[in-house]
C-alpha cells in the first residue's frame, strides 16, 4: 500500500502539478502587485478614486454595494489583461520565433466536425472487440 502511494506521488504529472501550483502562487503576487500598484493607481488618476467601492450604494442603508462588484470586475479584467499582455503574448512570440528558427511549421487546425467524422469513420472500420470481423451484430 505504501509502495503504491510512493509511485503515485512520484509520477511526473503529480510533481508537475505541485510545481505549477507553487509557481502560480508566487507569480500571483507579481500580478497582484502590478494591478494594485501600477494599474489601479493609473485608474485612480483618470477616475479620481482607486476603486469603485463607494460608487453606487443602493437601499435605505446602502447595503447593496454595486460599486464593490464593479471593482471586482475591473480587478478581474485588469489581472486577465496583465496575464495576457505580459505573459501570454510574449511567450507566444518567443515560441513563434523559436519555431521559425528551428524550421517548425505550425499545424493546420482541423475543423472539429471533420475530426469527429474521421473518428467515427475509423471506429466503424475497426472490427468489434472479440469478433472475427466476419459478421455484423444486429
Amino acid at each position: 500500500m505504501i509502495q503504491g502511494f510512493k509511485e503515485f506521488i512520484m509520477k511526473g504529472n503529480v510533481l508537475d502539478l505541485a510545481v505549477g501550483i507553487i509557481i502560480g502562487a508566487a507569480f500571483g503576487a507579481v500580478v497582484n502587485s502590478l494591478v494594485e500598484n501600477v494599474l489601479m493607481p493609473a485608474i485612480a488618476l483618470a477616475v479620481g478614486e482607486p476603486n469603485f467601492d463607494n460608487w453606487l450604494a443602493l437601499g435605505p442603508d446602502g447595503s447593496v454595494k454595486v460599486g464593490m462588484l464593479l471593482t471586482a470586475v475591473v480587478n478581474f479584467l485588469l489581472i486577465a489583461a496583465a496575464v495576457y499582455f505580459f505573459i501570454v503574448m510574449p511567450m507566444n512570440k518567443l515560441i513563434e520565433a523559436r519555431n521559425k528558427k528551428l524550421g517548425i511549421e505550425p499545424e493546420e487546425e482541423v475543423d472539429p466536425q471533420i475530426a469527429l467524422l474521421t473518428e467515427i469513420r475509423d471506429a466503424l472500420q475497426r472490427p468489434a472487440a472479440g469478433s472475427d470481423g466476419d459478421h455484423v451484430a444486429r
